[in-house]
C-alpha cells in the first residue's frame, strides 16, 4: 500500500496547508494557477513542504502530462524519452516536468530543456532545496519564476494530521480516538514537514491497539514514534550556513539568549566542530582587543569540549558563548588586518627598509653600508622612533584604537611614550 503522506496529498489547491505567502487569496502563485496558463517555474524550499503537491495539482489542472524525475538519479536519456513523448497522443496538451533535485543536473543537462521550455512544449518546474541563484543555471533562471517554499509551522499541520487520521479511519472502518495534545505533539515534533507528520501518524496508528472497533492513540505512543527534533540541518546545505551565521551574530550583537539558542540547534544536531570554530572566531573577530584575554579562556573552553565530547562538551561552550555575548566589543584587529590584506594584493608593498632586514653583513656591492637598526629595549621606555614600513607606504594606518577602556588605555600609553 503506498504510504498515507501519499493517499493523503491534497488534489486542490484550496487544501494545501502552509504557503499562505504564495497560495492564499489573491496570492502570486495562486492567481496563476487559477489563470490556468502556466510559465516555468522553481520551487525552492525543503522537502514534505508541498512542492511536489503543488506540481501535481498544476498538471491536473491544465491536463498536462506529469513527469516527476530525480536529478540525483535521471539522466539525458531520460529527457530524451520525454522529448519523445511530444505531439504524439501521449501528450496532447504538452508536458509538465517536475524536476526534483535539479542542482545535481550538470550544465549540459539542464540546457538540453531550453529549447523545449522556450516553445512551450514542456513546461519545467524545478525543484532545489539549495539556493536556485546558486545551484541552477542562469540560463534557466531567466526562464523561469522562482517562489520559495517556507517550513510549515506546527499550527497549520494539525488539520494535515487530523486529515491522516480520518483517512486511516475511513480506510479501516475504525473509530480512532486521539487527544489535541497527541495531534499537538506529532504536528510540532516534525519540523514543518508534512510528508513526516503524515507518517508519524500512520506509524502511530499502526503501532496503537485495537479493540472493538476503537483505535486509540496516546500521548506515550506520539512520543515514542515522533520523530525526534523539529530541527532542519544538513551540514552541507543552506540551514546549515543560517544557523552558524545567526549563531555569531547573535554573539557579536551581545544577545546571550539567541545565541544560546542556536548553539543548542549546533549541538542538537551533533555539530560540534562549527559550534566550536565559530566561537573561536568570533572571540577573536568581535571581542578581539576589548577584551583579549577571551581569546585562551574560549580556546580553553573548546578544547575542554573537544576532549570530553557531547553531551558534556555543552556546558564548557555554553559557559564560552555565554561570555562572548556578554563581553565589550571590538573588531578593530580584523579591520587592520583586513586594512593591510587590501594593500598588500594591491601591490603596496614596496622593498623592506634596510635596517629591519635579516642583513649580518654587507657584501662588496652593497652601496648602503650598515644596517643602522636601533634595538628598542636600549632606549627609555623601551621604544625609539625609526621607520618600519615601506617607504612606498610608510605613513599608512591600519589599526584605529576602539573606544573600549582597553584599548583606549594603551593608545594613552603609547602617547605618552611617543611624545604624542
Amino acid at each position: 500500500m503506498r504510504p498515507l503522506a501519499d493517499r493523503a496529498r491534497p488534489t486542490d489547491i484550496a487544501d494545501v496547508c502552509g504557503q499562505k505567502h504564495i497560495l492564499g487569496e489573491n496570492m502570486p502563485l495562486r492567481n496563476i494557477i487559477e489563470g490556468g496558463e502556466i510559465p516555468n517555474m522553481i520551487f525552492y524550499g525543503p522537502s514534505g513542504i508541498g512542492k511536489t503537491t503543488v506540481a501535481s495539482i498544476i498538471a491536473a489542472k491544465t491536463n498536462k502530462r506529469l513527469h516527476k524525475l530525480n536529478g540525483t538519479m535521471a539522466s539525458t536519456k531520460d529527457i530524451k524519452e520525454i522529448v519523445d513523448e511530444l505531439d504524439t497522443m501521449m501528450a496532447p496538451d504538452g508536458v509538465l516536468l517536475y524536476l526534483d533535485e535539479i542542482q545535481y543536473f550538470n550544465k549540459r543537462q539542464q540546457q538540453s530543456l531550453l529549447q523545449y521550455m522556450e516553445n512551450g512544449k514542456i513546461t519545467l518546474i524545478a525543484s532545489p532545496t539549495e539556493n536556485p541563484y546558486f545551484y541552477v543555471y542562469s540560463a534557466i533562471l531567466s526562464r523561469a519564476t522562482v517562489f520559495e517554499f517556507k517550513p510549515i509551522v506546527a499550527a497549520d499541520l494539525e488539520p494535515v494530521v487530523r486529515r491522516g487520521l480520518a483517512l486511516l479511519a475511513a480506510e479501516n472502518a475504525l473509530e480512532i480516538r486521539c487527544d489535541d495534545a497527541v495531534v499537538s505533539k506529532i504536528a510540532g515534533s516534525c519540523g514543518g514537514d508534512a510528508r513526516k507528520a503524515l507518517n508519524a501518524t500512520e506509524n502511530c496508528f499502526l503501532a496503537s491497539k485495537r479493540e472493538n472497533g476503537i483505535c486509540e492513540i496516546t500521548l506515550e505512543t506520539a512520543q515514542a514514534l515522533a520523530q525526534k527534533s523539529s530541527l532542519r540541518y544538513d551540514k552541507d546545505g543552506d540551514e546549515h550556513y543560517d544557523i552558524v551565521s545567526a549563531y555569531q551574530k547573535s554573539m557579536r550583537g551581545s544577545d546571550p539568549q539567541a545565541a544560546l539558542h542556536y548553539l543548542a540547534r549546533l549541538l542538537e544536531a551533533g555539530d560540534l566542530p562549527s559550534a566550536c570554530r565559530r566561537l573561536m572566531v568570533c572571540a577573536c573577530e568581535d571581542v578581539g582587543l576589548a577584551y583579549p584575554q577571551i581569546i585562551p579562556i574560549v580556546k580553553a573552553a573548546v578544547d575542554a569540549a573537544l576532549q570530553v565530547g557531547l553531551p558534556e562538551a555543552r556546558i564548557p561552550l555554553a559557559d564560552a558563548v555565554i561570555l562572548v555575548a556578554t563581553s565589550p566589543k571590538s573588531n578593530s584587529g580584523a579591520g587592520a588586518i583586513d586594512a593591510a590584506l587590501a594593500d598588500v594584493r594591491a601591490g603596496n608593498i614596496g622593498p623592506i627598509p634596510r635596517r629591519l632586514q635579516n642583513k649580518h653583513y654587507d657584501g662588496e656591492g652593497d652601496v648602503e653600508k650598515g644596517q643602522h637598526y636601533l634595538y628598542p629595549h636600549a632606549f627609555e621606555n623601551h621604544w625609539v622612533q625609526q621607520q618600519y614600513l615601506p617607504d612606498v607606504i610608510k605613513d599608512a594606518v591600519y589599526y584605529e584604537p576602539g573606544e573600549n577602556k582597553m584599548e583606549q588605555a594603551a593608545q594613552a600609553y603609547w602617547k605618552k611614550i611617543k611624545g604624542n
